[in-house]
């Protein structure tokens, strides 16, 4: 099992086929962007995946990105306005490869993001998430 919670001590020495409990509210915050903090709920380097929860302040935004992989999101609170559309709390968005946005947050927002690949940030070419090298060459 490659698929790990980072920084999460309550599932080492598991079995690898036992189900992995987390307890979300007692996680830290991680700072991600101004006005915007995450959870990684789980990341899987080798496969190139991973879960998030962001939440984000009034006014936020994330800079324009170009998608390496397939993103999935859901809304749990406030809501995320782009260019082609706006996703409420309630609602699910999913974007495909290759696919490029901007996100404004003009009410703050809470929301649940499973990404398969890496999202690159056009004005610097940042890769988020990045995942570990070893893992991904390991599983080529």
């Amino acid at each position: 099992m490659a698929g790990i919670t980072p920084n999460y001590p309550a599932h080492n020495g598991l079995d690898p086929m036992l189900s992995r409990f987390v307890d979300v509210d007692g996680m830290e915050w991680t700072d991600f962007a101004p006005g915007m903090k995450l959870k990684c709920l789980y990341k899987d380097d080798a496969k190139k995946e991973s879960v998030y929860l962001f939440w984000a302040q009034p006014g936020a935004m994330i800079p324009e990105h170009i998608h390496t992989g397939a993103e999935f999101t859901f809304v749990l609170e406030g809501s995320m306005e782009e260019a082609e559309g706006n996703c409420v709390a309630g609602n699910f968005v999913w974007r495909p490869y290759h696919s490029k946005h901007t996100v404004q947050l003009p009410k703050g927002a809470k929301f649940l993001t499973f990404f398969q690949g890496s999202a690159q940030r056009t004005a610097t070419g940042n890769l988020f998430p990045s995942y570990e090298p070893a893992a991904v060459k390991a599983a080529e």
